[in-house]
């Protein structure tokens, strides 16, 4: 996903006048050529992601186009107040496009952890949040919004699907199948492993890449029973919420598999946390026991 989003990053400079692409010392080498070519418009600004933001902000008032490109939990938990009063507030549009959420880093610790980024971010009225399973679907839904006046949000991985790409759309879920028993929400970068439990099983499978703002209404359109399943790489209950208004006055059963809402203290490979913390396909369908 990183090769994909830099490489549409220096077409839209080269391409696009309005544009503009600031880096906290990540991808320069990637790009360096734009960087060296349009100093203007196309900087490293160091370690100040705070700072970014609100250098952003203005250049966003004078009509321009940022993007800006980090790690997650810089982006998000550092620079919150700024994101809040220099884009929400003043209804300003951004492209941040962060990698290494949840633990797509976990060589460096819980500096570098961000399970929840979904949840800061949709506290925030205006922000939108998309969390793309391949680098192809982050292309088409970034295509689709990044002109659309919004702080927007992209959850990238070194983790994508490798069975399932799927034509994705902004604001809106995919049905992947339709059952009976159960409807199973999962996001991102999880469907391969949700789809290696569910295929052709009586389970309706949903797939958001879009987060926020969340499509309810497929949701209410295609959950058949009050059981729910939902797989995400964040925080458990991020989307709680949203599944309990779409479904409201429903008395629901929704498990979760996801991450803990806890501090990370213990150290291991990307695959290794996955399974301490039973994002596993064996959790999914420990979970589905007795329901299909």
């Amino acid at each position: 996903m990183r090769k994909t989003f830099l490489s549409r990053v220096a077409d839209m400079i080269r391409n696009e006048p309005d544009t503009i692409f600031f880096t906290v010392d990540i991808g320069m080498w990637a790009i360096r050529d734009v960087l060296e070519e349009f100093p203007d418009r196309c900087t490293n600004v160091g370690i100040y992601e705070d700072g970014m933001f609100s250098i952003a902000a203005g250049l966003a008032r004078r009509g321009f186009i940022p993007t800006l490109f980090g790690i997650q939990p810089y982006l998000i938990e550092r620079a919150l107040e700024q994101i809040k009063m220099d884009f929400a507030y003043q209804k300003l549009g951004v492209n941040v496009v962060g990698t290494g959420a949840a633990i797509d880093y976990p060589k460096y610790g819980y500096s570098h952890y961000c399970p929840d980024d979904v949840q800061l971010i949709k506290m925030i009225p205006g922000c939108e949040f998309v969390a793309p399973g391949t680098a192809q679907e982050f292309l088409t839904l970034f295509n689709q919004t990044y002109r659309d006046g919004r702080p927007t949000f992209y959850r990238i991985s070194d983790y994508p699907n490798k069975k399932y790409d799927i034509d994705v759309k902004f604001g809106k879920a995919n049905v992947i199948q339709k059952g009976s028993k159960i409807t199973v929400i999962v996001v991102g970068v999880l469907l391969d492993m949700v789809m290696d439990v569910c295929k052709n099983k009586d389970v309706t499978v949903l797939y958001y890449t879009t987060l926020e703002p969340f499509d309810g209404d497929t949701l209410a359109d295609n959950c058949p029973s009050d059981n729910i399943l939902v797989v995400e790489p964040e925080y458990k209950g991020s989307l709680d919420y949203d599944i309990i208004n779409s479904l409201a006055g429903r008395e629901l059963q929704i498990r979760h598999v996801g991450f803990p809402r806890e501090i990370f203290r213990n150290y291991g490979t990307y695959h290794e946390k996955l399974d301490f913390y039973k994002i596993t396909s064996l959790q999914i369908e420990k979970l589905l026991h007795g329901v299909i």
